[in-house]
């Protein structure tokens, strides 16, 4: 009898650490993809407002102007997600701790 509960709980390690593993493994993928995600969006979104910013200073006739109108919307949406920190933390944490458990 204490053989086979010797056997259970060796069995049962290594399905954990089995489980371990691949969980671990899949967050390093996805960590790993959105990174290389977030660099090129990054790259996309500095260069679009470039290009939206000479627009609204070419419009107005002062590039300075465009690129402050630019900058003010940025920070109206900081100031925006400032407010909103514990639904996005509590979203993030959800979205985690599902995976986590999946």
């Amino acid at each position: 009898m204490i053989d086979i509960i010797k056997d259970y709980t060796s069995k049962r390690l290594d399905l954990v650490k089995l489980q371990l593993t691949e969980k671990s493994s899949l967050s390093a993928g996805i960590i790993a993809f959105l990174s290389i995600v977030l660099i090129a969006f990054s790259f996309f979104i500095i260069l679009f407002n470039f290009g939206i910013a000479f627009l609204i200073g070419q419009s107005m006739g002062n590039i300075g102007h465009g690129f402050l109108i630019v900058a003010g919307f940025y920070f109206i949406v900081m100031i925006a997600v400032f407010f909103m920190k514990k639904a996005i933390v509590k979203s993030v944490a959800n979205q985690v701790i599902d995976f986590l458990n999946k």
